[in-house]
């Protein structure tokens, strides 16, 4: 699945001088967790929740007053974070890190990006233009919708389709060896013997085998490697 598969549009937008009274609106008023901020056609930063936690309203502002001593040693809250804490404009508050992806940006290249850049939502463009908005929640809904259509399914389901799917599954695995590995299927239970490296490997085999459809149970009889070597 790619981004334009999953985002939503039109984005939500705001301009950078828009009071953050209004955008606090806009969030619950919408029932989502931030906006893009535009200025024109361009993307210029994204605002969240979590950019609107610590605000000296309501007394969350990030530190308390410190010694001249703390202020010398860079401890002491500077005009950054005052501005952040008390600025009453969007353009004071936002981040203005902006990473968008295209439309046909892949969602695991997404799921990358949330997590090496720990951000929650990226912009969607197509060529230069807005064209949407994918956030962390689109993708749980992603799963959610394949996981559903995938059960939906007719699957051929005998002891023989789930073997070979479970096999072509493994076979991709690094940590997954034939050689040293068997597997058999009756009556829907997916049995493994011989040899496992680890028990990493045993909870891996296990979760692979649980994925295919039409198992109805894993025995995993194959002996552990790290366990038996020092017996040998």
């Amino acid at each position: 699945m790619k981004a334009k598969d999953v985002m939503s549009s039109p984005a939500i937008t705001v301009l950078p001088d828009t009071p953050l009274q209004e955008v606090v609106d806009i969030l619950l008023k919408n029932r989502i967790s931030g906006v893009l901020v535009v200025d024109g056609a361009r993307v210029v930063g994204v605002l969240g929740g979590g950019d609107l936690v610590h605000r000296h309203e309501i007394g969350t502002q990030a530190m308390d007053k410190k010694t001249w001593w703390n202020r010398l040693l860079g401890a002491e809250p500077g005009p950054d974070v005052y501005v952040k804490t008390h600025g009453a404009r969007v353009r004071d508050v936002m981040n203005p890190e902006v990473v968008a992806v295209h439309e046909d940006t892949p969602l695991s290249e997404i799921a990358r990006i949330f997590e090496k850049r720990h951000i929650r939502r990226v912009p969607v463009l197509r060529g230069a233009q807005l064209v949407g908005l994918v956030t962390r929640a689109d993708l749980v809904r992603a799963l959610a919708a394949s996981t559903c259509a995938a059960n939906g399914s007719p699957v051929k389901t005998d002891d023989d389709a789930i073997r070979t799917r479970l096999v072509a599954e493994l076979r991709q695995q690094a940590w997954w060896s034939d050689h040293v590995s068997s597997i058999f299927v009756q009556n829907g239970v997916v049995i493994y013997v011989g040899m496992a490296h680890s028990q990493s490997d045993i909870r891996a085999a296990r979760v692979a085998a649980e994925n295919i459809p039409g198992v109805l149970a894993v025995e995993d009889r194959r002996l552990i490697e790290e366990e038996w070597a020092p017996m040998m």
